[in-house]
């Protein structure tokens, strides 16, 4: 429900903007705050679970998320749809991190990859399913009905949660950090909110400075605080770990130059070839098909050659697929589009199950939910931060070529300059040992 619900939107936005009077570009902050508000939660996630329990915490979760649905549903304008949708993430931070945490901490490392799969393979049902269903939506009926069917889909999942989840706790939780909490969340929430609004929508340009600034002051200010508490929200101390370090800083790297091609695709389909959601969202839908299909090969393939060799050959095709998209124009066959996009579909899930897998390979039971939560956190902040820094570059590159509206042309240089971004992080992953995440990933092992 959680994946079906961010590609949904993603190919519904242009009529979203439409029908509530706002430019298409403004509506990313329907997504970033989305995001946002996951990253937020995201950290307390672990401590709450291990506090009340997986089973009432998954529950709860659930239920929130079905009330922010309810609630973008009846969304007249761009601040209230805003705000309901930070209100979907809360429950949507609660959800995806407990789910994998009760996960983890059931299997062996050897089988960390495996696992990984069986978790992500019916998820990735919601990407296929989504894009071609909210144009559907959108075409036949009215895009508010995209909210409406997480209703039923919420109901059945909190009957099957409380049947079949485990409630795992911990016989000794640590003192929640309020103080890491607040400075965290006040931090990323406001650096994330001026960057979305860079391009001078919900908030005047300096206003949108200032975010930055005082966001990035609490973020360095909650970074002394981290260092210097016996049991922060945010354990910066697992980044000395150089396999955790690498699966997830140097992988938000290529997160930030890969994952804004969800919100970018169906602005180029529909605003520049005329396509209506529906088409729009049967092509796009050819990049969940792929990352499927690679999902049933990636533990044997990790195992041959090794998490550095796959995390650099394969980042380097998957930028460089990105860079292709540059090209597509209103005359390239739609068999075309379709192909490149299963090819990347199939990279890009190579490449995170591979940064999912080398991020826990050296993780401690004890610190598994601390390692769980940053992961999905810097996660959640890299594909809002790629969303606003691609929908960025897209205005520039409309307002240097003199255009009053979003065309064609202006795609290619943003594709080019995100899949460069991408680019980087394949080059930094070179400096991984031969036998890093070994446990993991099997190479060399009989």
């Amino acid at each position: 429900m959680e994946n079906m619900d961010s590609t949904v939107i993603s190919t519904s936005l242009p009529a979203i903007a439409v029908d509530i009077g706002e430019p298409p570009l403004a509506l990313k902050l329907a997504l970033t705050s989305y995001l946002v508000s996951l990253a937020v939660f995201i950290p307390i996630s672990g401590w709450i679970a291990d506090r009340y329990g997986s089973r009432r915490v998954f529950a709860a979760a659930i239920v929130t998320f079905m009330i922010g649905s309810v609630l973008c549903a009846f969304a007249s304008s761009l601040t209230a749809f805003v705000a309901f949708r930070f209100l979907q993430g809360m429950g949507g931070a609660m959800m995806v991190p407990v789910g994998r945490l009760v996960l983890m901490r059931a299997v062996p490392k050897h089988e960390y990859v495996a696992a990984l799969n069986y978790l992500t393979i019916p998820a990735l049902l919601g990407p296929v399913i989504g894009p071609a269903l909210g144009g559907a939506i959108t075409v036949y009926t009215h895009w508010r009905w995209i909210f409406l069917i997480n209703v039923p889909i919420s109901v059945l999942g909190l009957y099957l949660v409380l049947r079949h989840i485990p409630d795992l706790r911990e016989e000794t939780n640590p003192p929640f950090d309020l103080r890491g909490f607040v400075m965290s969340g006040v931090g990323l929430s406001v650096i994330m909110l001026g960057l979305s609004a860079l391009g001078g929508h919900l908030m005047p340009r300096t206003a949108s400075a200032a975010c930055i600034v005082v966001g990035g002051v609490t973020l360095l200010a909650y970074g002394w605080h981290a260092l210097h508490s016996a049991h922060p929200v945010i354990n910066l101390r697992l980044f000395r770990l150089h396999t955790f370090r690498d699966g997830v800083l140097v992988g938000s790297l290529f997160r930030v130059g890969i994952q804004s091609t969800p919100f970018l695709l169906p602005l180029l389909l529909q605003l520049g070839f005329g396509l209506d959601p529906l088409q729009s969202g049967i092509i796009t839908c050819a990049t969940a098909v792929g990352a499927m299909f690679v999902k049933t090969v990636s533990v044997k393939v990790l195992r041959q050659w090794g998490f550095r060799t796959v995390l650099t050959i394969n980042g380097t095709l998957c930028a460089l697929t990105v860079a292709m998209f540059a090209f597509f124009t209103s005359a390239t066959p739609h068999l075309v589009i379709i192909v490149l996009l299963l090819f990347s579909g199939c990279l890009r899930s190579m490449q995170f199950t591979a940064l999912q897998a080398l991020t826990f390979a050296d993780i401690e039971s004890r610190d598994m939910s601390q390692a769980a939560s940053i992961s999905s956190m810097v996660q959640r902040l890299a594909q809002s931060l790629g969303i606003a820094i691609a929908a960025y570059i897209l205005q520039i590159a409309s307002t240097v070529q003199g255009h009053s509206t979003i065309v064609t042309s202006d795609f290619a240089p943003t594709f080019i300059a995100i899949a460069a971004i991408g680019l980087v992080a394949p080059l930094l992953h070179r400096r991984l040992a031969p036998d890093a995440g070994v446990a993991v990933s099997g190479h060399g092992a009989r």
